[in-house]
């Protein structure tokens, strides 16, 4: 491609050029970027966007509460990636049927395919398993990408890195899908590891950790570790992405210490989120607009998604930072991708992301930190010339979601028991030698709200706005009241004098 002639003097040394369309203009920066001259949808093989929304000290360590569960039978126990999700292999139904099965925290019924789709290998046929059970019940989830429905039933469940022994459980047999099963995936079924309230079709659906806890025996905690961070979602080869411990917490997977945040809601995974910092720089936002309508940890989603004037306020944070100025809309929007020529790396021209979470002890709170190697995600390289790149956080909707895209650096911990999450520092969470995500705390509260997940947040003009309906309305009940009250008091004067006169007219 062209290049400029001449070059301001900071920045002097390479080329970047913006291609939107067919026009190219041309831009003096510190790196060869490419922005916007591919479709992000057109060459990553598989975004999963959703498949769907205390004591005295914040520090604290996770264990194994009783000895008796051998984590490092689980350890890599997933694969996968954020593009594509993690998964597990699962034996399901009598003789076992192998399926890989997605994990997903922002969900709560466990589904699998039960009939031929286009984009999986292979799916559970209920007619060969001799323990399925149907229970005559319909049902369907709908995600915010994604649907699917069928009839629900009982089968037995086999880990073969999980805990020991045959689970009972509740099991969607999917029978029809839209949007729900992707290309280039190698999962065929969904395990939701969220609370009854958002199973379907109501919560006396058992989901498929409650049935685990109450049949083996186990803590009521799982963990989980997502090793997918700087890996190209078009790689051919899924490589061991991680692990889920069922019944506590195993301590070669994290560094240093475990920091918890109290579960809000037992829901999804609700937490509290205090305030967010592009660099070291804070947002100064209200802390109820990064809680609207939740804050949730699910890693279902792929990528950090934040309520819209959060996003943009992100967004214009890290322009103004990022030293990059001349970005495609496209890039931040999540249609396009950001391409460099192939070793020039673009993550040190782009700050860090951190979340502050409210502590169990709530008058503190703790920072968690993402380098830019976690949200300016590899995505595939073109002719062995450039290395493409997607922007990992996106606008919601529906609330704030802790994604992939910030799980990938943290050991976290679902204490469903002592209902809090808690983040450690992922082993897995180093590139290069580099650590790729930061913890530190406590931090003190007492200048945020007591609540910032509580009640609706309104900006001024909508306060004046909603006393002024507020004030119509009651001139409105008041007239209506007082056409009411007046005709019936006419009506009984009225009453009173016909008899008056009765009276009168009688006695005369």
């Amino acid at each position: 491609m062209a290049r400029s002639g001449s070059a301001s003097a900071p920045a002097r040394a390479l080329v970047f050029t913006l291609c939107v369309g067919i026009c190219d203009c041309f831009f003096a920066v510190p790196l060869k970027l490419f922005v916007g001259k591919f479709n992000s949808s057109d060459l990553d093989p598989a975004p999963l966007q959703r498949i769907q929304s205390s004591g005295g000290s914040a520090l604290s360590l996770a264990s194994d509460p009783t000895g008796t569960v051998n984590f490092l039978d689980m350890v890599s126990n997933l694969q996968g990636d954020s593009g594509r999700g993690y998964y597990m292999e699962m034996d399901i139904g009598t003789p076992g049927q192998k399926l890989n099965i997605l994990v997903d925290t922002g969900s709560s019924n466990f589904a699998v395919a039960a009939a031929p789709h286009p984009f999986i290998t292979h799916y559970f046929n209920t007619v060969l398993s001799s323990t399925y059970q149907s229970t005559g019940r319909a049902v369907a989830v709908r995600y915010t990408q994604g649907n699917w429905g069928g009839e629900l039933g009982t089968d037995r469940v086999v880990i073969p890195k999980g805990p020991a022994g045959t689970i009972t459980i509740n099991i969607a047999a999917i029978l029809s899908s839209d949007g729900f099963f992707l290309p280039a995936v190698n999962w065929q079924g969904i395990l939701g590891l969220a609370y009854p309230n958002l199973a379907r079709p109501d919560s006396s659906v058992e989901p498929f950790f409650n049935s685990v806890v109450r049949q083996t025996g186990i803590p009521d905690i799982f963990s989980l570790q997502m090793c997918g961070a700087g890996l190209s979602a078009s790689s051919a080869a899924d490589p061991a992405g991680g692990s889920l411990i069922m019944g506590g917490a195993e301590p070669t997977l994290y560094r240093g210490a475990m920091w918890y945040t109290p579960i809000k809601e037992e829901w999804y995974y609700q937490v509290e989120v205090l305030k967010l910092e592009v660099g070291e720089q804070n947002l100064n936002l209200d802390c109820r607009e990064y809680n609207m309508d939740k804050a949730i940890v699910d890693s279902g989603t792929t990528l950090l998604r934040l309520p819209v004037n959060v996003f943009d306020a992100v967004v214009d944070a890290i322009t103004r930072s990022s030293l990059i100025q001349d970005f495609s809309s496209g890039f931040w929007a999540g249609t396009k991708l950001a391409c460099w020529m192939k070793g020039e790396t673009p993550w040190r021209f782009f700050p860090k992301l951190s979340i502050y979470l409210r502590a169990t002890n709530t008058s503190q709170s703790f920072r968690i930190t993402i380098l830019p190697q976690l949200y300016i995600q590899p995505i595939m390289d073109v002719d062995g010339t450039l290395d493409c790149f997607r922007f990992g956080v996106s606008s919601s909707a529906n609330g704030l979601v802790i994604g992939a895209t910030v799980m990938e650096g943290f050991y976290v911990v679902f204490d469903r028991a002592q209902r809090r999450v808690g983040f450690a520092l992922s082993s897995c969470a180093v590139s290069g030698g580099t650590a790729l995500s930061e913890i530190a705390g406590p931090f003190s509260a007492a200048d945020v709200a007591a609540d910032c997940a509580g009640g609706t947040l309104k900006d001024p003009l909508l306060w004046v706005v909603s006393y002024a309906l507020m004030g119509l309305c009651a001139a409105v009940l008041l007239a209506l009241l007082l056409l009411l009250v007046l005709p019936c008091r006419r009506r009984r004067s009225g009453e009173i004098t016909d008899e008056s006169s009765l009276v009168r007219h009688r006695i005369k």
